[in-house]
């Protein structure tokens, strides 16, 4: 009957964790980037217990953003941004902007990372230069090169408000390559392409802030990414509401069944406790 009760009330408990969770779930159904939990469970002989929490990765619909520097990444990987620190975050919340000294920056202030480009739009290796095909390649066989990134900065000329000094605007084309756009858009150069990641087990890594992971030891290091960009949209949430609405049902379920355990051993209980006393 003790171990009866025990399980019951481990039960309970995981229950709500359960019931929690689908709740987070359903109310950031429109909430950019977020990743749906799924909780996993582990049973023993005293009940059930709820595992750490799994992050479902793939990919939501896009959504329309509030600038063009918003971006989506359409395929697996991670935006590269780093944190004030220097520390590597990957992120597929793509709500980018440039502040006010032409620094490219997600919204809590780290920094997107980017290659420095040649005239031609190859990444430049120090003096060197990386073929875009070499890049492609790479990227499509799930490899990784040795490039090191560098914040996107388009310097602002507070004289005039142009991008570098020279350039009216700018632009994002699908490999995340930013031109600077000048004489009404008749001249485009080529200034950074913008860094993605992925890994072998994006599972594996850690969650230390909605929508922010770093690389762990399960995840492997990273490898380039060689998912498509689109300028001007926001990755939505990928939580499925018909799917939590059923977790939903099925935990409801389960709580009932649990409550009524609870209560059927605490009655049983408390007339064992009568007999002894009579």
């Amino acid at each position: 009957m003790n171990d009866s009760f025990t399980t019951a009330l481990n039960t309970q408990k995981s229950t709500q964790n359960w019931m929690d969770v689908i709740a987070d779930n359903m109310t950031n159904i429109y909430t950019p980037g977020f990743r749906e939990k799924q909780v996993n469970f582990k049973t023993f002989l005293g009940g059930a217990i709820a595992d750490d929490y799994d992050k479902k990765l793939g990919q939501g619909k896009s959504t329309p953003g509030t600038a063009e520097s918003n971006l989506y990444l359409e395929g697996k990987g991670f935006f590269l941004t780093k944190n004030a620190e220097g520390k590597s975050i990957y992120t597929r919340l793509g709500e980018f902007t440039f502040d006010g000294e032409g620094v490219f920056r997600a919204k809590n202030g780290n920094t997107v990372q980017g290659y420095i480009l040649n005239d031609k739009g190859e990444i430049m290796q120090g003096t060197k230069s990386v073929s875009s095909d070499l890049y492609q390649e790479t990227a499509l066989k799930g490899g990784a090169l040795d490039i090191p990134t560098t914040n996107i900065k388009l310097w602002i000329d507070p004289n005039n408000g142009k991008y570098l000094g020279k350039y009216d605007d700018f632009e994002i084309k699908n490999d995340g390559t930013i031109y600077g756009k000048a004489d009404n858009g008749k001249r485009t150069v080529p200034l950074y392409r913008i860094t993605t990641r992925n890994f072998n087990n994006a599972a594996g890594l850690y969650e230390i802030n909605d929508s922010e992971f770093i690389e762990t030891e399960a995840s492997g290091k990273p490898l380039l990414g060689c998912g498509e960009i689109r300028s001007g949209l926001l990755e939505m949430s990928n939580a499925d509401f018909k799917g939590n609405i059923s977790y939903f049902q099925m935990a409801k379920l389960q709580m009932e069944v649990v409550n009524k355990l609870i209560s059927t051993n605490k009655e049983l209980l408390e007339e064992a406790l009568r007999l002894v006393g009579s």
